[in-house]
């Protein structure tokens, strides 16, 4: 695609960049058909974002814009479009620029040339009728934008303080075809169909409360997801070496002062006030895992000392941040703290590795790897910083792991590896983390004695697989859209007697389940068979329903209709034993 940059020479742009290109133009074209529908409407900023653009905008006295009004202004954007106007570029000096946006009515752009260092180039573009400040590049034709969309409108801030104007910020998407867009908009339908918070609802997994924003109540369907994959956690952390810990919610300021995040993460802290004394709800778990190791002396046979802890964290959120089960406030995270010597970076971090990569295995997610360097707000010595970075690139090339390098990401107490899963939608979600770190164990003066009998300082590994069990449990959701394996099923098997006759006879069969640990539920309404079959497949997605008529009794059998809708006469038996299977091996 050849676009015009604000210099005034025309070229290819790269193809990564045709997106932004295109999204960055719709919004100069929805200005401009904004500008000929309501005369006198003043421009604030229009840039493109990573799905399309929006335009912030005050509108004359009297005037609102709602989505019922995103038909006249598309029809009128296809207008503009059809025109095929010329995109041109120019500049000028300061004082000039100030009087052509002065002239047009232009305050928010007067103002922003104002906050413009002294040195700085104003260029501007423009196509038909309408002028834009603006650095650029843009198609060279209006004609070149062939897909887009209005997708809402809200209040937005001038330059996002509360103090300024609210304005109206029109939102939009454009793609560089319309098979693209359609693609995205199923994209959006299906990310409906399976949005987590509407599964979790029909389900009745989780809920929220105002009395609570962002802290999640699990209800008795969501405790045995919760559940069973806290049982798998658990499982995994013995399969791989792990001793389990639990350290307190609360602890004091003290602490918190020592490890760091007092000065680098206190504005996400919970506080409170004991005897006097500051304390902190915790947000993360590695402090207490400090104190675990320097509870006793330690020899380097000791190491690696490898503590797992579900710990339940808090962190302070924006209300307008929170999501679901994406974001909140208070979580259990999958942690472990590593205590090794400088010797077993390379085998240990290869170990966490293989951990979790068997973790997103077993649920079928793929992901990436990325290695986070040093922060501008670390802490620490550059030596240490060097060996831990080194540590790290190290391990990976020699686990032959492709992986790509984020500068200046890493954690303010040491560098670390991140994986990036992505999930039924092509989402992307940072899950599980490997972080060394040299700072927490010099911190709290953690030692080792050594085998000459010296005194050395092991190094710590801060480690999570899942994430948070409440945000992996919300990607679960929306990955199965709700359809757990019958491993992670809230509800394994829903016995479904057709009459009165048979009710007996399903608790009997119920009963028989139960004593095999199979989650079971008997579905015993005044409802027609077809009824309690579709709200089973559609609402509580079970894996299993038994349907029980009066043949089944006679027989002593039972009829199995599983997901497919194949529905098969079986012994019960026989059921018990492959569905038993099914659970222990966790298939699916």
């Amino acid at each position: 695609m050849k676009v015009l940059y604000n210099d005034g020479h025309v070229a290819e742009c790269a193809p990564e960049e045709e997106l932004h290109v295109v999204r960055h133009s719709a919004a100069h074209i929805m200005a401009q058909a904004i500008a000929r529908l309501y005369p006198g409407t003043d421009f604030a900023f229009g840039p493109a974002t990573e799905k399309g653009f929006y335009y912030d905008v005050d509108l004359p006295e009297g005037v609102k814009i709602s989505e019922e009004d995103f038909p006249a202004i598309e029809a009128e954007m296809a207008k503009i479009c059809k025109e095929n106007l010329k995109f041109t570029t120019f500049e000028l000096p300061r004082d000039e620029a100030v009087k052509l946006m002065e002239e047009r009515g232009e305050k928010y752009k007067v103002e922003h040339i104002g906050d413009l260092d002294a040195d700085a180039r104003i260029t501007f573009y423009q196509q038909g009728e309408y002028i834009d400040m603006c650095v650029g590049p843009h198609i060279t034709y209006t004609k070149a934008l062939k897909a887009f969309k209005l997708t809402g409108v809200s209040g937005a801030y001038w330059k996002g303080d509360s103090s300024n104007k609210m304005l109206t910020r029109i939102n939009g998407v454009a793609f560089l075809s319309k098979q693209d867009m359609e693609a995205y908009f199923k994209l959006l339908e299906e990310a409906a169909k399976r949005d987590h918070r509407k599964i979790g609802k029909e389900m009745e997994l989780f809920m929220f409360s105002d009395f609570g924003p962002g802290f999640p109540f699990w209800l008795p369907n969501g405790m045995k997801v919760y559940n069973a994959l806290k049982q798998y956690w658990i499982e995994m952390q013995d399969a791989y070496g792990y001793e389990q810990v639990d350290t307190p919610v609360i602890l004091s300021r003290k602490l918190w002062e020592t490890s760091g995040h007092w000065d680098h993460y206190k504005e996400n802290m919970y506080t409170t006030s004991i005897d006097d004394e500051d304390f902190a709800i915790k947000p993360m778990n590695c402090p207490g895992a400090c104190l675990i190791y320097k509870s006793r002396p330690r020899s380097y046979r000791d190491l690696p000392l490898k503590l797992a802890e579900a710990g339940k964290d808090h962190r302070h959120e924006l209300k307008g941040a929170l999501h679901g089960l994406f974001r909140v406030r208070s979580f259990t995270q999958d942690d472990a703290h590593l205590f090794i010597r400088q010797d077993q970076i390379t085998e240990q971090v290869t170990d966490v590795a293989h951990l979790i990569t068997a973790y997103y295995k077993q649920f079928g997610f793929p992901y990436r790897v990325e290695l986070s360097t040093r922060p501008e707000n670390s802490m620490g010595s550059d030596e240490d910083w060097e060996a831990a970075e080194a540590g790290l690139k190290q391990a990976l090339e020699t686990m032959g792991v492709d992986y790509v390098l984020n500068p200046g990401d890493g954690a303010f107490y040491g560098p670390k590896i991140d994986f990036h899963l992505q999930d039924c939608l092509g989402r992307e979600w940072q899950c599980g983390t490997i972080q060394l770190d040299f700072q927490l164990p010099q911190n709290f003066e953690l030692e080792y004695v050594d085998k000459d009998g010296s005194k050395k300082r092991p190094i710590m590994i801060h480690r999570a697989g899942f994430g948070s069990f409440e945000r992996f449990i919300g990607m679960l959701i929306e990955q199965y859209e709700g359809k757990f394996p019958t491993w992670l099923a809230p509800c394994q098997v829903k016995i479904l007697p057709v009459s009165e006759k048979t009710r007996e006879y399903s608790y009997k069969v119920a009963d028989v389940l139960r004593a095999h640990k199979i989650r079971v539920k008997v579905d015993d309404r005044d409802e027609k068979i077809g009824y309690k079959i579709r709200e089973a497949r559609s609402i509580d997605r079970v894996p299993y329903m038994l349907i029980l008529g009066e043949k089944e009794v006679e027989a002593g059998n039972i009829s199995v209709r599983d997901r497919s809708n194949e529905t098969v006469q079986r012994e019960l038996d026989d059921f018990i034993a492959d569905i038993t299977a099914e659970i222990d091996e966790r298939r699916g």
